[in-house]
């Protein structure tokens, strides 16, 4: 009698872990290897598009930076030219052909000079005037 109450307990427990075992094992084959190997193709092409992406936005990103230098050495040589603001201790900063004036100058003139020297300048697309004005 033992044996008989055994295999009662025994025999569910066995079926309920086949039936949770069994989809563990199954495999999605409705899929063909010709697809699957497309598949993976497409990933790849993907995967080489985006290092596509990534090469041009480096490149972009170091050629503004080059623009950028260019311009700073453009201005601050026109600004030590020229003879009123060349009197000033003026600091460029360009940043995608945005540059930005730091520094004292002697005056008012000056700052307001050293703006329009700074816009006219080649490759500028606009002028953050941050000087501050200290009389000599």
């Amino acid at each position: 009698m033992k044996n008989v109450f055994g295999l009662k307990i025994v025999i569910p427990a066995l079926a309920l872990g086949m039936a949770f075992a069994i989809p563990a094992f199954a495999q999605d084959n409705t899929g063909s290897a010709s697809q699957s190997m497309s598949q993976a193709g497409d990933s790849a092409g993907n995967s080489a598009t985006s290092a596509g992406h990534a090469v041009k936005h480096v490149y972009q990103g170091t050629a503004t930076a080059i623009s950028d230098t260019v311009i700073t050495a453009k201005v601050k040589s026109n600004l030590h030219s020229n003879k009123v603001t060349n009197a000033g201790d003026i600091h460029v900063e360009t940043v995608a052909g945005v540059v930005t004036l730091t520094g004292t100058v002697p005056s008012a003139n000056a700052s307001m000079t050293a703006e329009q020297v700074t816009g006219q300048t080649d490759g500028v697309k606009s002028v953050l005037n941050k000087l501050t004005t200290v009389p000599a």
